[in-house]
């Protein structure tokens, strides 16, 4: 079966690609290497460098025929959503728009949508499940979910078969934005770790459950809107001391406040993943913290 990866050298996307050859599936790999690094995929995969707002993407799905595509190419920063919403509508919308149509004229069996927990704002019950009222904060999540509609309404029209897979928090290594890198960088190159507000809470989900999640989400039969979390709620402050705990660095943070579009709390509810997908995490936080600081540090000595 042959998958079309998009932001296939990105964080997430590099992992997925890597999971998909591992399971011996063919994998056409699309990024057009704004954020992403090409050196992250493996030569197995086959590589385009293209933007998914690019109409010439058509040639590509009409020339490799893809069964599947895993859409994960996005405008992932909400503090740059706040500063430029035409260019972030431009990437997550109008280039998911073009992902759908594509699939759809070109008999995509199934097309798996990365979206955010960011769709949820600040909610009013924990843990989050998906069917709570939507009250995104920032213009990135107000255009993870205006692309959801888009994608259910393929489904609803054409029958083009998709999952929303709503991440949480994903880290791991390789990951060069993130609380945690952003973090372990300062507290390993001598320099004041920058924490706002320190109360924030967060469900981190380590990037290799999240790319067996996109897998396995592919394979069944189900389709719908599903959280992929570790369903466990931890503070940025707790982040802080587990980082410390891990590296011996003693380095005191610097607080600030919480900038504009940022969530306070935030822990998903994975039960409708597990019983429908039959997924599950099985990293716990501090295997995904020990496997990324010894990754890290092992490039950083490179």
């Amino acid at each position: 079966m042959k998958v079309l990866v998009t932001g296939a050298a990105g964080f997430i996307g590099s992992y997925v690609v890597q999971t998909l050859l591992e399971q011996k599936f063919t994998v056409i790999a699309v990024d057009n290497l704004s954020t992403g690094k090409q050196r992250n995929l493996s030569e197995q995969a086959r590589f385009y460098e293209i933007d998914i707002t690019n109409n010439e993407l058509e040639h590509i799905f009409e020339y490799e025929q893809p069964d599947y595509v895993i859409h994960l190419a996005a405008q992932s920063s909400v503090f740059e959503s706040m500063v430029k919403p035409m260019e972030d509508c431009q990437s997550n919308l109008v280039g998911t728009l073009n992902i759908l149509r594509f699939s759809n004229h070109y008999n995509v069996k199934k097309c798996i949508f990365a979206s955010t927990a960011a769709v949820y704002g600040n909610p009013t019950t924990l843990p989050i499940k998906e069917d709570v009222k939507l009250a995104p904060l920032s213009f990135y999540a107000l255009s993870k979910l205006s692309a959801e509609k888009y994608v259910q309404l393929y489904e609803k029209l054409f029958g083009l078969k998709s999952c929303i897979l709503r991440f949480s928090n994903v880290f791991g290594p390789l990951q060069e934005g993130g609380v945690i890198t952003k973090l372990l960088h300062c507290m390993i190159n001598g320099k004041t770790p920058v924490i706002f507000d320190g109360n924030q809470t967060r469900d981190f989900i380590y990037v290799k459950d999240v790319a067996a999640a996109c897998i396995q989400s592919l394979l069944v039969d189900q389709t719908g809107i599903y959280n992929i979390s570790s369903s466990t709620e931890i503070s940025i402050q707790q982040v802080y001391e587990q980082l410390k705990q891990c590296t011996g660095v003693t380095a005191e943070p610097s607080y600030e406040t919480l900038r504009e579009g940022e969530i306070e709390r935030s822990i998903l509810s994975n039960e409708k993943a597990i019983s429908e997908l039959g997924w599950e995490p099985t990293y716990s936080f501090m295997e995904g913290i020990q496997e990324t600081i010894s990754r890290y540090t092992e490039l950083k000595h490179v």
